[in-house]
C-alpha cells in the first residue's frame, strides 16, 4: 500500500505539491461499467450490450447521467481538484435546469458542494424530440480546508449531467478504500429514483436510503426508463448485488406504453430474468407513489406550459379516466397488479417482497410535500422517502434487515 505522507513539493498542474492521479475505475463505485475517450473516464449505468439494443437518446442520456456514482479513495490530502466535461440538458422554451453539483464527503459527512464550469449543452426541443447539442470545455471543481488526517472521500457525481471525468489532483497521495464488507444494494426505478428535483447527487432518495442502511449503492434509476425493458432486466440479473429492488409503474403510464394485458405478463418476465441471476437475493418490488393526476388518469403525460411565464413548467395527464375499462393503466390499476404478482410469487419466493409507493409517499404528504411539477418529489419529499424507504426496508424484520448471525 502506498504512503499517505505528502511528498516533496512538485508542480504537475502548474501549482506547487499538486499530484495528478489518473482517474481510474477502481477509483469509481456505482457505475456498472466505464468507457475510455480521448480525455477521460465516462461512467456509464448500463452496459454496452444494454445500450445498443435500445437507440432511444433519452435512455442514453439518462444512463449517463452519473446518479449514485462516486469517486473514492483515502488520502490525508486537504485539498482537491476534479477536472471534468459536463453536458448539461436544456429544454427549449422552459425554464433552464438546476446546475449539476459534486458532492464532497468526508468519512460519510458532506463537507463541500460546487459546480463545474464549461462544458456542453445539449438542447432539446420536447415538441419534436430533436436535440442540439453545443460542445464546451472542460471544467474543475475544487475543495480546500480538508482536516489533516487520513480519511475516506467520496465526490458524487451530478445526478443530472452526463460526466466525462478527465483529472484528479490532491496535495496528498491518495490510495482506493479497502472493502468495507458492506452489502450491495441494486436499485432500479424512474426518474424519481434517478434523482429528479433532489438537491443535490447524495441527497437522492436512494443514496439517502443506502446511507441510512449502511449499504452500498448501485442506482439504475433511469429517467423516463423503467419500462420493464429487458435488457435492463439482463443487467440487473449479471450485476453483482446482495440486495434488489424494482421501482415500477410511473413510467409505463407516462409513456402509456402498454395495456394490463401486458402489463402482467411484462412484470413476471422482469422479474423471471432477475432470478436468473440471484435466485435467492431478497428482491423488493416496489409500486409507485401517489401522483395525482395519474392516480386514475391514464397517460400519456404531457407538459403543461399554463405557467411558464413564471418561470414554471408543469406536467399534466393527458389520457381519458374512461379509457381504464379498455385496459389503459393509472397508477391505482399498477399497484393493485403489482400487489397480486407479488404475493402469488411469494407463495414461491419467500425472499420476493412487496412495498406499497402509498408508504413512501401518500396523501397526507402530497398536501404537506407536493409535487412541484405535478410528477416529481421535492427535495423535502426525497428525504421522507429516504426514510421511510430505510425504516421499513432495513429495519430488522424487513425485506433488507441485516442477517442474523
Amino acid at each position: 500500500m502506498a504512503s499517505l505522507t505528502p511528498p516533496a513539493a512538485s508542480g504537475s498542474s502548474g501549482s506547487p505539491g499538486w499530484i495528478t492521479t489518473p482517474v481510474e475505475e477502481r477509483f469509481l463505485r456505482g457505475a456498472l461499467e466505464v468507457e475510455r475517450t480521448a480525455l477521460g473516464l465516462l461512467p456509464h449505468r448500463l452496459p454496452a450490450r444494454a445500450r445498443a439494443q435500445c437507440p432511444d437518446g433519452q435512455l442514453a442520456m439518462a444512463e449517463a447521467q452519473p446518479s449514485g456514482v462516486r469517486v473514492v479513495f483515502r488520502t490525508r490530502a486537504t485539498a482537491v481538484e476534479l477536472d471534468a466535461v459536463r453536458t448539461r440538458t436544456a429544454y427549449r422554451g422552459a425554464p433552464p435546469r438546476p446546475e449539476g453539483l459534486y458532492d464532497l464527503l468526508v468519512d460519510g459527512r458532506l463537507a463541500g458542494q460546487g459546480p463545474v464550469s464549461g462544458g456542453h449543452v445539449l438542447t432539446v426541443d420536447m415538441a419534436t424530440g430533436s436535440a442540439e447539442r453545443t460542445p464546451g470545455p472542460v471544467g474543475t471543481v475544487r475543495f480546500a480546508g480538508l482536516p489533516d488526517r487520513v480519511k475516506d472521500v467520496e465526490i458524487w457525481l451530478p445526478h443530472n449531467e452526463v460526466t466525462e471525468l478527465v483529472a484528479l489532483r490532491t496535495d496528498a497521495p491518495v490510495e482506493p478504500v479497502p472493502d468495507r464488507g458492506r452489502r450491495v444494494w441494486l436499485h432500479h426505478g424512474s426518474s424519481i429514483s434517478h434523482g429528479s428535483d433532489a438537491a443535490s447527487p447524495s441527497t437522492t432518495w436512494p443514496a439517502l436510503a443506502a446511507s441510512l442502511g449502511g449499504v452500498e449503492l448501485v442506482n439504475l434509476g433511469l429517467g423516463g426508463n423503467a419500462l420493464l425493458d429487458p435488457f435492463t432486466a439482463r443487467t440487473l440479473r449479471d450485476a453483482p448485488a446482495d440486495l434488489i429492488s424494482v421501482k415500477i409503474g410511473i413510467n409505463l403510464v407516462n409513456h402509456d406504453l402498454m395495456r394490463l394485458r401486458a402489463f402482467g405478463p411484462a412484470v413476471h418476465g422482469f422479474l423471471d430474468t432477475v432470478r436468473e441471476g440471484h435466485p435467492g437475493t431478497p428482491l423488493l418490488v416496489v409500486s409507485p407513489i401517489l401522483c395525482p393526476i395519474h392516480e386514475d388518469t391514464p397517460g400519456p403525460t404531457a407538459p403543461d406550459y399554463s405557467e411558464l411565464a413564471e418561470g414554471r413548467l408543469r406536467f399534466r395527464a393527458a389520457g381519458d379516466p374512461a379509457e381504464t375499462a379498455a385496459g389503459k393503466l393509472t397508477l391505482r390499476v399498477v399497484r393493485e397488479e403489482l400487489a397480486r404478482i407479488v404475493r402469488e410469487r411469494a407463495a414461491d419466493d419467500p425472499e420476493l417482497h412487496h412495498l406499497d409507493g402509498l408508504d413512501l409517499y401518500g396523501g397526507a404528504d402530497f398536501d404537506a410535500l407536493p409535487l412541484p411539477d405535478g410528477l416529481h418529489p421535492s427535495p423535502e419529499a426525497h428525504r421522507l422517502v429516504a426514510g421511510r424507504f430505510a425504516a421499513r426496508a432495513f429495519a430488522p424484520g424487513g425485506p433488507f434487515g441485516t442477517p442474523q448471525r
